[in-house]
C-alpha cells in the first residue's frame, strides 16, 4: 500500500530528453530552434509517466525524421530553477549514423515544428553556435562513456513503447 504522504505535493521538476547523434566524420547533429538563439541537441520533455528513452526518441523523430532505438545515457544535466522550473536533462546515446541517413534528415514545416531546420556541425564548432551551457552539455556527452538507462532496474529494450507498470 502506499503511503498517501509521498504524493501529496510531488516535487515539480521537469525532464529534458536529448539525444547526441553523430555522421560518420564525427559531426554533431543539431536543431536550429525559432524560439531562442543558438542551436540545440535534438529533443524535449518528457510527458508524465512517459519513460525518458521513448520522450528522446519521440522528439528525435518529430524533429528530425530520425527512429533510433535510444538505451544509454551519455549525460545528466541539473539546471536549477530560475525563470523556469528546475530542470534534469538526459543525453540519450543516439549512436553514428550512416551518410545516407544524414543526408535524409527531415525536418517539418518551422509553422509545426518550431524549427528552421537541422544540420551536423564539427564538434570543434558546437561553442560557436550553441549557448555556453549548451554547447558544455554536448562536450560533456561527447566525452563520456554511455550508462545504460534502467526502468525500474532492468534495462531497456526497443520493444519498450509503454511507461513502466505502476
Amino acid at each position: 500500500m502506499r503511503d498517501p504522504r509521498l504524493l501529496a505535493k510531488p516535487p515539480v521538476c521537469r525532464l529534458g530528453c536529448l539525444v547526441l547523434v553523430r555522421n560518420p566524420r564525427g559531426d554533431v547533429l543539431l536543431v536550429d530552434p525559432d524560439y531562442m538563439d543558438g542551436l540545440l541537441l535534438p529533443g524535449g520533455a518528457a510527458q508524465p509517466n512517459e519513460p525518458p528513452n521513448l520522450a528522446a526518441a519521440r522528439h528525435l523523430q518529430a524533429e528530425t525524421g530520425l527512429n533510433l532505438r535510444l538505451t544509454d545515457v551519455l549525460a545528466v544535466d541539473f539546471t536549477p530553477a530560475d525563470r523556469y522550473l528546475e530542470r534534469l536533462n538526459l543525453v540519450f546515446d543516439g549512436g553514428t549514423v550512416t551518410e545516407h541517413a544524414a543526408a535524409r534528415l527531415t525536418v517539418p514545416p518551422r509553422h509545426r515544428s518550431g524549427l528552421f531546420g537541422a544540420r551536423f556541425v564539427p564538434a570543434h564548432e558546437l561553442p560557436d553556435v550553441m549557448a555556453p551551457a549548451q554547447a558544455a552539455r554536448a562536450a560533456e556527452a561527447l566525452a563520456n562513456r554511455a550508462v545504460p538507462l534502467l526502468l525500474h532496474g532492468q534495462r531497456t529494450t526497443c520493444d519498450e513503447n509503454r511507461p513502466p507498470p505502476r
